[in-house]
């Protein structure tokens, strides 16, 4: 298994810290309003790595937070809090909006054929191993108190900013404004507010230095460590992710227990790109999954797109990109239920499958190169000197690793119906091709006056019997 690692700028061989598990990490979603497509992406990429991982035999200890503290609109202690300008948004407690995108989040994942991580942190629930790190920072000396609120102080360490690579010198020099007068450099961050920064705080609680709520950066540091200890083998996350919360992560953790590195592999996921450029909630234009339900995709379709691409590729979204996508895996599902309908499961592979199944997994061995690995198998498929056994075969022993939910596709069923059905069904595409809905839903209902069920698949439509 070979990985690339943001901290180092290159593909490493993966070696964990101890023989046959992984521990890993997963900023997980801020549950202010829902995911959208890009964010999804990223999940997607976090799974299949996990997927590879316990292909290749190890036992991923898979942690993730739920941020549901709301952290401020700007990464920089800046801004407003997400939960609370949700709620006056909309008229909900932070604690609704909490609860409601949370189970939104899951819904996604869900649909997405995500896996579950291991251990799901909410952050509102380990507030107290929050303090206790930062009272063990403050004792070693690298925190103070400005305005009443505790900060990290990061001329107290001599390695900050190295995930980033950041110029500390020239970061100054360039500093034009300080955000925090509280702050003694402008890249010190709050390890703790009180409520002499946000009045009327919905979200608060005791602490040493007053009432309050934890900065953003302490919640993942502390969490992870409670259920991965204090140096654990892969972090992963949004490239956007690298210049601020992720460094901020590494000098507070390092600081905190001594270990360095913390973390022996950092891998993040490449933005999701549309017209207007990088998808974000902030530009109030975004995709969510719903939304292209709505326009007649399966959660899997998305899927499938996200892995035509390499996690470490910018990917530009279009909707006819994506309804490539949708024909790819059509097709796929196509294919398989025809090969269902005439051939069972090989129990065993010739030497010719056998090599590209290796192929596919040596291709996602290898930084997950998923774009390579979707090309062997159509390779694959397109191979007559391999039977249709051996191709099912394959499709599910690779689809560990995708994710497709292939070996739930069932066998072409035979149907009894005539030409003029079959018009019909060819008259109904059409009709919703030119939007003619109206015509497509009269069509549907004379079909199913003969007793025929329409039946929309990836693949096209289809007619089953009442």
């Amino acid at each position: 298994m070979r990985i690339y690692n943001t901290m180092s700028r290159s593909v490493e061989d993966f070696v964990p810290i101890e023989e046959g598990k992984v521990g890993m990490y997963c900023c997980g979603p801020t549950v202010y309003n829902y995911a959208h497509i890009g964010n999804l992406r990223t999940y997607i990429f976090e799974d299949i790595l996990r997927r590879t991982l316990e292909k290749e035999g190890y036992r991923v200890r898979h942690v993730m937070n739920i941020t549901d503290v709301g952290h401020l609109t700007g990464d920089g202690d800046d801004g407003e809090d997400k939960l609370e300008k949700r709620g006056r948004e909309t008229g909900k407690s932070v604690w609704e909006i909490a609860e409601f995108y949370t189970k939104a989040f899951f819904k996604d994942e869900e649909r997405l054929n995500i896996k579950r991580p291991v251990v799901v942190c909410k952050a509102t629930e380990h507030i107290n191993d929050m303090i206790e790190m930062i009272k063990v920072l403050e004792e070693k000396g690298h925190t103070y108190t400005a305005n009443g609120n505790v900060y990290f102080s990061i001329d107290t360490i001599d390695d900050y900013g190295k995930l980033a690579r950041l110029n500390l010198d020239e970061l100054k020099e360039g500093a034009r404004i300080e955000v925090d007068s509280g702050k003694k450099n402008p890249k010190d961050f709050v390890l703790w507010f009180t409520n002499s920064k946000f009045k009327n705080q919905a979200m608060v609680w005791p602490s040493p230095w007053g009432v309050g709520y934890p900065g953003w950066h302490i919640e993942c540091s502390a969490m992870s460590m409670k259920y991965l200890g204090k140096r654990f083998d892969i972090h992963c996350g949004g490239i956007d992710a690298i210049p601020v919360h992720h460094t901020n992560e590494i000098a507070q953790s390092e600081a905190y227990s001594g270990e360095k590195p913390w973390v022996d592999y950092w891998c993040h996921g490449e933005f999701l790109l549309n017209d207007s450029g990088k998808m974000s909630k902030s530009s109030g234009e975004f995709l969510t999954l719903e939304s292209l339900i709505e326009k007649g995709f399966d959660p899997l379709d998305w899927r499938y797109f996200c892995l035509t691409g390499h996690y470490r590729s910018q990917l530009k979204f279009s909707f006819e990109a994506l309804e490539s996508a949708k024909s790819a895996r059509g097709q796929l599902v196509k294919k398989i239920s025809s090969m269902l309908s005439s051939s069972d499961v090989a129990k065993e592979l010739s030497e010719k499958a056998l090599v590209k199944e290796n192929e596919f997994f040596a291709y996602m061995s290898d930084d997950l190169r998923s774009p390579q690995a979707l090309a062997t198998l159509w390779s694959l498929l397109k191979d007559d000197g391999i039977t249709d056994g051996e191709k099912l075969k394959v499709l599910y022993d690779v689809d560990s690793i995708l994710g497709l939910r292939l070996s739930e596709v069932k066998a072409e069923e035979a149907l009894s119906y005539g030409k003029e059905e079959e018009e019909l069904l060819k008259e109904r595409t059409e009709a919703k091709k030119m939007k003619n809905f109206k015509r497509a839903d009269e069509i549907r209902d004379i079909l199913s006056s003969r007793g025929f069920k329409v039946i929309d698949t990836p693949s096209g439509a289809k007619l089953e019997r009442l």
